[in-house]
């Protein structure tokens, strides 16, 4: 009988491979680093950088802004919205 018993090979456990995350380069405020006073909701050509296709404001975490900046660009967007200069939120 122990004749007919084959010896099976070790089972290799194949180890999760680890996620290896590339460090990104932290962003720096646009508005800092150009050492702007106020963000002025006329000029349009900058605060369409800050606003989807669908009319949303980007989030902190992918526009780079200081949170002081962020909340600064989220009220001249606004402004610029009421009086007609950027396009209103897409429903």
């Amino acid at each position: 009988m122990a004749e007919n018993k084959e010896k099976k090979a070790p089972e290799v456990v194949e180890e999760k491979t680890k996620r290896v995350y590339k460090s990104s380069k932290k962003k720096v405020c646009a508005f800092c680093a150009d050492k702007t006073e106020f963000i002025d909701y006329k000029d349009v050509a900058r605060l369409k950088r800050y606003v989807t296709e669908k009319g949303k404001i980007l989030p902190r975490r992918q526009t780079g802004c200081c949170a002081a900046h962020q909340r600064e660009l989220t009220k001249a967007i606004k402004r610029a919205r009421t009086i007609a200069l950027l396009a209103p939120k897409a429903e």
